[in-house]
C-alpha cells in the first residue's frame, strides 16, 4: 500500500507540541522550591520532554500539514502529552510503594488529567502522600487539556495558524467550529483568553472567601489547585474529600463556574463585544440551561423528599431543609452534566432514583465549544429534531421539512454527521462496558453491571465517578492493567471526539 500521509510532518510538529510543553512545567517546579519537595522531578522531566521534542522536530525542518496531517497531528499529540505527562508520576514514585510508580498507573493518571476526565488510581490523595508539587501537575495537567493543547499551539506559534483551521476543527469539542474573528489564530487566543479571565475570576473569588473567613481551608494553593480544574470541567483535587472539604459558602460559588464552564465559550466573547443577544437567543444555550433546570429540579426533589436514603458519611442528610437538597442537587446536576466530576457527598449512596437521575444527565454533556465532555447537548437538538421531522415525514410523505437551528438550515451532511456519531458514541460505550466486565470477571474483580456501564460512561464521556466502588471518593485502582489501557483509549476517544481517532486506523485515510 502506498502511503500518502506526510506522517513525518506530523510527528515534527507533535515534537514542537511536546517542547513547548516543557515551559507549563515551571509551574511545578515553581511549586517545587517554594515546597522544597521533588525539585528534581521537574527539573528531570523538563529535560526529556525538550530532548524529545527537539528529537521529533528534526524528521521535517519544515513540516506542511494538509487536512490528514492535521488530523494524524491532533490524535499523536494528545497521546503523546499524556506519555510525557506521566514522567513526573514515575520519578516520584521511584522506588516507593506508591501506586503511581507502576507506568500504566501513571498513564492511566496523566491521560485522565489532560483528557479532564478526572478519573484517578491514586488512592490516597494528600500533601501527607505526594508532593504540593505533583499534585499542581495533576491539577495543572486538565487545564492545559480543557480549551485545548493545540488551540493553545495555534495562538503562540504562527506557523500553525497557517493550518490553524484545519487543526481547531479536530480538536474542538462539538460538531461546529465558530470563528470569533478573521484570523483563526486570533480566534485561538480569544478563546483562552475568555478561558484565562474566568479562571483568574475563580480563584480571586474562591481565595476572597478564605480571607473572609467563609473558606478556612481555602488557602492560595487550595484556590489556585481548584481554578486549574474547575473551568476544564476536570474535577480533580488536592483533597480527598473533593468539594465536600470546604464550606457551603465555597460549593455555592463553584456551581456557577462549573455552569460558566459547559457553556460554548463563543457566546462570552459575543457578550465582550456587547452583543447581548446572542447568549439569551442561542438555541443550544436554551437547551443547556433548561437541561440543567429541570435535572436539578428532579434530583432536589428526591433528596429533599427523602428518596434516597442518605447523602452519604461525607454529606450528611438534607435534615429536611430544602436548601440543603439544593445545593446538593444544583452541584451534582452541574458537575455531572458538565462531565466536571466534583462532589459534594457520595452520590453513589443515592439510591436508585438519585442515581438514575445522575446517570441520564451524564449522558447529555455540556455545550459545543465549552471544555465539558459528553454527546454535547448542540447533538441532542439536532438529533431530536431530526426524530420530530421523521416522525412528520412519516405521516405525511409528501412535506418537506429541513432541520433548522438559530434561524438557519441545518445541512444533511451536518445532521447525518451528528447522528452518526451519537450511534458511534452509545456503540463504543457499549462494547466498553462489556469488556470491562468481561476483564473483572477474568481476575474475579466483584464489578455490578451498573458499575461497568457507569466506568466505561465516565471514561468515554470525560466524567471521572462512577457508581458503587467508582464512586467520587472511590478509584479505579483495583481494576485489572488491561482495563486501565482499555480506559486510557476509552479518554483519548472521548476528549477527541472519537472521529480523528478513528480515522487514523482506517486503511481509507492513509491511501490516496
Amino acid at each position: 500500500m502506498s502511503v500518502h500521509v506526510d506522517w513525518r510532518a506530523s510527528l515534527a510538529v507533535t515534537g514542537t507540541v511536546i517542547k513547548y510543553l516543557a515551559l507549563t512545567m515551571l509551574v511545578p517546579l515553581g511549586t517545587a522550591v517554594v515546597y522544597g519537595e521533588d525539585l528534581w522531578v521537574f527539573a528531570v522531566t523538563m529535560a526529556l520532554t525538550v530532548g524529545v521534542g527537539l528529537g521529533l522536530e528534526r524528521l521535517d525542518p519544515e513540516p506542511d500539514l494538509g487536512p490528514r496531517e492535521a488530523t494524524l497531528l491532533v490524535a499523536i499529540a494528545w497521546l503523546a502529552v499524556a506519555v510525557i505527562g506521566a514522567i513526573p508520576y514515575l520519578l516520584a514514585g521511584w522506588g516507593t510503594s506508591s501506586t503511581l510508580a507502576q507506568p500504566v498507573n501513571a498513564l492511566f493518571e496523566s491521560t485522565s488529567g489532560f483528557t479532564t476526565t478526572g478519573a484517578t488510581v491514586m488512592g490516597e490523595i494528600s500533601t501527607d502522600q505526594h508532593s504540593h508539587a505533583l499534585l499542581i501537575w495533576r491539577q495543572l495537567s486538565q487545564w492545559l487539556g480543557g480549551m485545548g493543547i493545540i488551540v493553545l499551539m495555534v495562538a503562540i506559534l504562527p506557523e500553525l495558524a497557517i493550518n490553524g483551521a484545519q487543526l481547531l476543527q479536530a480538536e474542538a469539542p462539538g460538531p461546529e467550529l465558530q470563528k470569533l474573528t478573521p484570523k483563526i489564530a486570533e480566534t485561538a487566543r480569544a478563546l483562552w483568553l475568555v478561558y484565562f479571565g474566568f479562571t483568574l475570576l475563580y480563584v480571586l473569588l474562591l481565595y476572597g472567601l478564605h480571607l473572609a473567613g467563609q473558606a478556612p481551608n481555602m488557602g492560595l494553593y487550595n484556590a489556585v489547585a481548584h481554578g486549574f480544574t474547575t473551568l476544564p470541567t476536570g474535577g480533580f483535587s488536592p483533597e480527598a474529600d473533593s468539594i465536600a472539604a470546604f464550606s457551603a459558602a465555597v460549593q455555592w460559588l463553584v456551581i456557577p463556574f462549573m455552569v460558566v464552564a459547559g457553556t460554548n465559550f463563543a457566546l462570552f466573547w459575543a457578550v465582550l463585544q456587547g452583543d447581548w443577544r446572542r447568549m439569551a437567543g442561542d438555541t443550544e444555550f436554551r437547551a443547556y440551561a433548561g437541561a440543567l433546570a429541570v435535572f436539578t429540579a428532579i434530583l432536589s426533589a428526591v433528596l429533599y423528599l427523602g428518596t434516597a436514603p442518605s447523602l452519604g458519611a461525607l454529606g450528611g442528610t438534607t435534615d429536611g431543609v430544602i436548601g440543603n437538597s439544593l445545593r446538593h442537587g444544583a452541584f451534582q446536576i452541574a458537575s455531572l452534566l458538565t462531565s466536571t466530576g466534583y462532589a459534594t457527598s457520595d452520590f453513589a449512596q443515592w439510591g436508585p432514583a438519585g442515581e438514575m437521575t445522575i446517570l441520564i444527565a451524564m449522558f447529555v454533556g455540556g455545550s459545543a465549544g465549552s471544555t465539558g465532555g459528553g454527546i454535547k447537548v448542540i447533538r441532542w437538538v439536532i438529533a431530536i429534531k431530526a426524530v420530530r421531522r421523521e416522525l412528520l415525514t412519516s405521516a405525511h410523505p409528501d412535506a418537506v421539512k429541513p432541520v433548522r437551528l438559530r434561524g438557519y438550515v441545518v445541512d444533511e451532511d451536518a445532521v447525518r454527521g451528528v447522528l452518526v456519531f451519537t450511534f458511534l458514541y452509545l456503540f463504543v460505550f457499549a462494547v466498553a462496558t462489556l469488556l470491562i466486565t468481561l476483564d473483572a470477571a477474568r481476575i474475579g474483580y466483584e464489578l455490578s453491571g451498573y458499575e461497568a456501564m457507569s466506568a466505561s460512561l465516565a471514561t468515554i464521556g470525560n466524567i471521572g465517578p462512577g457508581f458503587g466502588s467508582l464512586g467520587p471518593f472511590g478509584s479505579y485502582l483495583e481494576f485489572p492493567r488491561t482495563t486501565k489501557l482499555l480506559m486510557v483509549f476509552l479518554m483519548w476517544f472521548g476528549r477527541l471526539e472519537i472521529i480523528p481517532v478513528l480515522l487514523v486506523f482506517t486503511g481509507a485515510f492513509w491511501r490516496r
